[in-house]
């Protein structure tokens, strides 16, 4: 998808909230001209700025990358997973394991390549999420950049609805985790 779907996917998602650009900019703290220009697909936003973005209009991350396919598909192959891969966060990874976001479930598979982080500030989302590590090591910080855990392959966490939390890789391998989120709203 370019950056002229996605700016007028923002827009259009903007407009069904019957919000304004400058009501918009002014909740997610970015000028005005900054959305325009996104929205015009003239400039690229960053992962935390789609993830303040899609806080603020109660729309998942992946509303913004995916087709609105008509087709009500109940599989989904690996070669036809949606994959979100940001310009500025190529080591980051998104790969959408439902086959849509129809449901009350979204289910993903986050990639995470050493010595980088899901966002860089602490994000949160009005859905509950269960995370478990497939692949790795992983910390997640929860509600505070002081509160650390370490995960490993095998274990599961519970993230409750609008806990702020950020995932990062500190470690010396590649991480994968699966989530899933309900209601879809990552």
């Amino acid at each position: 998808m370019g950056d002229l779907e996605l700016g007028k996917k923002i827009t259009e998602y903007r407009k069904a909230k019957n919000l304004n650009l400058s009501a918009l900019a002014a909740e997610i703290d970015l000028s005005v001209s900054m959305l325009s220009q996104i929205e015009k697909g003239m400039a690229n936003p960053s992962l935390n700025t789609l993830k303040l973005i899609s806080k603020t209009l109660d729309v998942s991350l992946f509303n913004f990358f995916i087709e609105n396919d008509q087709k009500n598909n109940l599989v989904v192959k690996p070669e036809n997973r949606k994959k979100i891969i940001l310009p500025e966060s190529e080591n980051i990874s998104y790969e959408l394991l439902t086959p849509d976001l129809k449901g009350t479930i979204e289910f993903a598979l986050m990639k995470i390549e050493p010595g980088y982080s899901s966002s860089i500030n602490l994000i949160s989302h009005t859905g509950e999420e269960m995370a478990y590590v497939m692949k790795g090591n992983i910390d997640i910080y929860l509600d505070t950049h002081d509160n650390k855990l370490s995960l490993s392959a095998g274990d599961s966490i519970r993230i409750l609805p609008n806990m702020k939390h950020r995932w990062e890789n500190n470690y010396n391998e590649d991480s994968e985790i699966i989530f899933a989120v309900t209601p879809t709203s990552f």
